[in-house]
């Protein structure tokens, strides 16, 4: 089963990309951010804790439910209240997310998208077979940011959205890791066009469109109903991806500055571009990987 990580950054439009994949192609989707609300609803561990760190009066609306907006406006100005809320939320999301990676497997899935904001900066890139980068400039994100509704608060101001985007990896620099970058600066037509091509890839990578039912998809069967087979090709992706990481070829590239893209890009390579150099660019400490 081919394992896709989908990350981008906040206002990036990822949700949407997300939404095109399982209604359009029925990918199912395993999202960190609802994973990420599920093991912190009340009457969990995980929601008392929270509320015993940070302090009822602070994060908790008068109806004793989580005040979301009142929490993120402590972790993206704190960085060590980040850190400390990561180190509570990370093991709970990445258990349930294995979980149901498994389930999926065993229902005979050919595959799997994992739904990560921080994909990058949880170092979670490294356990899936294709990472793929929902890209927008850094003007039209704080554009969508400001101009997003928000349940039961205020649109951002402009300062709190350039807090929340600099609190992430650039989108610049997530793009260094990626097998695919999708191009979100256009039309939801634009954005069909690329996701369609983008998943009629991975099909042929997986055996389809031979044209005969039986053994259409035979690499995904095959790994399915051989698990030791399907092992093996996931540990050798793996290991790839460790091998050009640290012995590619592009170690000592230049690193790309904020909002900056690739001026040589071809359009069909903003929409589908395979990427075979080593990951790079900074690494940010912090931020949760729900962070969206």
């Amino acid at each position: 089963m081919l394992v896709v990580g989908l990350t981008g950054g906040i206002a990036s439009g990822k949700s949407t990309v997300s939404k095109l994949f399982s209604e359009h192609h029925h990918i199912p989707i395993i999202d960190a951010d609802l994973l990420a609300r599920e093991v912190i609803e009340p009457g969990t561990s995980g929601f008392t804790t929270i509320v015993n760190h940070f302090g009822p009066d602070r994060i908790l609306d008068p109806n004793g439910v989580l005040d979301r907006a009142a929490l993120g406006e402590i972790i993206f100005n704190d960085p060590n209240e980040r850190k400390w809320l990561n180190g509570i939320i990370h093991p709970l999301v990445r258990r349930e997310m294995v979980k149901r990676t498994i389930r999926y497997w065993l229902k005979g899935e050919w595959a799997v998208i994992v739904d990560v904001p921080l994909l990058i900066e949880a170092g979670m890139w490294k356990w899936v077979g294709e990472i793929v980068v929902v890209y927008v400039n850094e003007k039209l994100q704080l554009s969508r940011l400001v101009s997003r509704p928000l349940p039961n608060s205020p649109p951002l101001t402009e300062t709190q959205a350039k807090s929340r985007i600099s609190s992430q990896m650039s989108l610049s620099e997530k793009i260094n890791y990626s097998t695919y970058v999708l191009d979100n600066s256009g039309t939801i037509k634009d954005l069909e066009v690329q996701i369609d091509k983008l998943v009629n890839k991975w099909k042929v990578s997986q055996g389809f469109g031979i044209g005969i039912p039986i053994i259409d998809g035979w690499w995904y069967k095959l790994c399915w109903l051989v698990p030791p087979i399907g092992l093996t090709a996931g540990l050798m992706v793996l290991i790839s991806r460790w091998m050009k990481y640290n012995f590619g070829g592009n170690k000592k590239g230049r690193r790309k500055g904020r909002g900056e893209v690739e001026r040589n890009w071809k359009p069909e390579e903003i929409e589908l571009r395979e990427r075979n150099g080593r990951p790079g660019g900074r690494r940010r400490t912090g931020g949760s990987i729900t962070d969206e």
